[in-house]
């Protein structure tokens, strides 16, 4: 069985993405921007987006972290997000999710310039996936991460393998399939209401598991030799660890499925990473598109 190391593959993207950075500036002067804005100060969001800032610092792109207070007006957020739209020194836009309640997440997301919008969100992009133009548009940060840690075990040609995607998340689960339908892939687009969930799984050699469930995905819900690629992020409590204590899992149980697959990626250190080093990826060839080059 192979672990698919996140962090292995993430520090690669990043190493690219570094060097093409420093092509750009050389050649046009452009320094690609990135700007985040946050609604709040929920501490994991906060944690999140410090990440993402660093990260692109790293990179050497100009980083701005707008942050909003919490009773922000709709009418406020969408100001800001106008004003970075028409900023020609940010080439990368994004507004983490999820909002407040008094904020309308598909109105906020969808004032985000297609052409800035590196989270890959707004539905002129989705129309371009949908339609198979993966490589003419701004694809969703995860799906573009996990399709990576595929082709790595698979190849970038799927002719011949059969999917399942459980989830169908607009951040997720429909923009995977779609890549993996653009891979030659036959693809089966599951979810929580699909019967018989487990029979279907096991006849897939390509298992994407992005419901939210902690360990739903069983040992005897994979075919022999599947790769199974895990996007789900759950906190569960760990007892063992002392009062209070609880660590991360994803959707599918690890232990039980790594014995059968013949590729996982684990949870964290799996598709985590790699989330982070596209949206580097897509803010870099967002500033490429957009001076010309």
């Amino acid at each position: 069985m192979t672990n698919i190391d996140g962090k292995a593959m993430a520090a690669s993207v990043i190493e690219r993405v570094t060097t093409e950075t420093a092509q750009l500036i050389a050649e046009t002067g452009v320094i690609p921007g990135l700007s985040v804005v946050i609604v709040g100060d929920d501490p994991a969001s906060k944690v999140y987006v410090a990440s993402k800032e660093r990260r692109a610092q790293e990179c050497g792109f100009n980083a701005e972290t707008v942050v909003l207070s919490p009773t922000v007006s709709e009418e406020e957020l969408i100001a800001q997000v106008d004003r970075l739209n028409n900023n020609t020194t940010v080439h990368g836009v994004l507004v983490q999710l999820p909002l407040p309640d008094t904020l309308d997440e598909r109105l906020v997301t969808q004032r985000i310039a297609a052409a800035k919008d590196v989270d890959g969100l707004n539905f002129i992009n989705v129309g371009m996936l949908t339609a198979g133009y993966a490589e003419d548009t701004l694809v969703p940060c995860t799906p573009a991460g996990a399709m990576l840690m595929i082709s790595s075990v698979l190849g970038d040609d799927l002719s011949g393998k059969t999917a399942i995607v459980i989830g169908r998340s607009n951040i997720v689960g429909k923009p995977i399939a779609s890549l993996l339908l653009k891979a030659n892939a036959t693809v089966t687009a599951a979810h929580s209401r699909t019967p018989d969930l487990a029979g279907l799984s096991r006849q897939a050699d390509i298992v994407v598991a992005a419901v939210g469930r902690p360990q739903m995905v069983k040992g005897d819900w994979i075919k022999p030799g599947a790769v199974v690629i895990d996007v789900g992020i759950n906190r569960i409590p760990a007892p063992e660890r002392g009062d209070g204590k609880s660590r991360l899992v994803g959707d599918v149980d690890f232990e039980g499925v790594s014995e059968i697959a013949a590729a996982i990626t684990p949870v964290p250190g799996g598709v985590g990473p790699m989330t982070i080093a596209m949206l580097m990826a897509n803010t870099l060839r967002a500033a490429w598109l957009q001076v010309g080059a």
